[in-house]
């Protein structure tokens, strides 16, 4: 007798996408990461950024919430975002929805993080790879917006751990998968995590001009 089988959305992508497995490897290596800094110094700057390294971890936080909340309608808006209330909370701040209690700590800073970047992991795991939702660089895909929310984790992280004098390298595979996804267009010879950095305008690349402006295309793969 057969019985039929009901595959799960990463079941039918590619070996090279990006999947909500990816997503979760980013979010806890960089929680895992970011709990090795004193408490003491997280009002610093975060790297290059114009932000301390706290609004920095609210900002990530809210990007995967918000990615998470775009996928989440029956219909997802396909011209704008899901009208969450975005604000910053002092001139030059990130404009955020989510913001984490000061009370609570570093330990409840991270715990934000973490539960934003589950609700992103789970719509991704659990939304159908036909929806599509609009995003600024790009209508996209759940695989779309599982590499949208690693290369945000990725690169953020390094942002922070600059900022907290902590190191930061995260594996190659998943770099690599997210440059792929993201960044179609540029080398692809190079060390994945380096080039990652260049692309997102973070450092130089032997044989490239340095990124002043850039952005990522988000658009769905044929």
């Amino acid at each position: 007798m057969s019985r039929s089988t009901s595959l799960s959305p990463e079941a039918a992508l590619p070996p090279s996408a990006v999947t909500a497995d990816d997503l979760d490897r980013a979010v806890q290596l960089a929680v895992s990461v970011l709990r090795q800094a004193p408490p003491t110094v997280w009002d610093g700057r975060a790297g290059s950024l114009e932000w301390d390294c706290w609004e920095t971890v609210e900002h990530l936080s809210d990007d995967l919430f918000a990615y998470a909340v775009q996928l989440g309608p029956r219909r997802p808006p396909l011209e704008g975002n899901v009208p969450f209330v975005w604000e910053s909370r002092r001139p030059g701040g990130p404009a955020n929805a989510v913001h984490a209690d000061r009370a609570a700590g570093p330990a409840g800073l991270l715990q934000v993080l973490e539960a934003s970047g589950a609700l992103l992991v789970a719509m991704v795991r659990t939304t159908p790879p036909e929806v599509r939702a609009h995003h600024v660089f790009g209508v996209s895909d759940p695989e779309g917006f599982a590499a949208m929310g690693a290369v945000e984790t990725l690169v953020h992280t390094h942002d922070l751990a600059k900022g907290l004098g902590l190191a930061w390298n995260p594996p190659s595979d998943l770099c690599a998968r997210v440059l792929t996804r993201l960044f179609p267009d540029i080398p692809q010879d190079a060390d994945p995590w380096p080039t990652l950095l260049w692309a997102t305008g973070r450092a130089e690349l032997p044989g490239q001009p340095r990124r002043t402006t850039w952005r990522w295309d988000g658009s769905v793969r044929g």
